[in-house]
């Protein structure tokens, strides 16, 4: 059964740090291309950040500009978790954050959620001013 489950989000002031988790189940897990999204009130869905493996084993990543400098993505193979770190978070970083996973390759299409096939069910980050 094709899972990832959320954890980790909350309400922090405007400066601090929260750290995402998705734990996936395995069958997703050795999937190429797990990624982070996020959905404001109002907006729709964005990439943050992805990850992938490249062909000589090692890992990739891309970032929304936004992410840059603040968030970390990175992946803990032995838990079978996806994780996001975030620091210096902002008033407009206030949205529900996704976990989500695809066949294949990250490329250029990495943020586009419609080339998506799994989802988590989102897990709240509301950061105050």
């Amino acid at each position: 059964q094709v899972q990832l489950v959320e954890s980790g989000g909350g309400s922090v002031q405007a400066g601090g740090s929260l750290r995402l988790s998705c734990a996936l189940s395995e069958n997703i897990y050795s999937r190429y291309c797990m990624g982070w999204f996020r959905q404001a009130p109002g907006k729709e869905r964005e990439g943050v950040a992805t990850i992938y493996t490249n062909s000589g084993g090692t890992y990739g990543t891309y970032y929304a500009d936004f992410a840059k400098g603040r968030f970390t993505i990175s992946r803990d193979n032995a838990q079978s978790t996806l994780d996001l770190q975030m620091n210096s978070l902002k008033f407009d970083d206030t949205a529900m954050y996704y976990c989500a996973a695809r066949d294949g390759g990250c490329g250029s299409t990495w943020a586009r959620p419609w080339t998506y096939n799994y989802w988590g069910q989102g897990t709240q980050v509301t950061v105050s001013s």
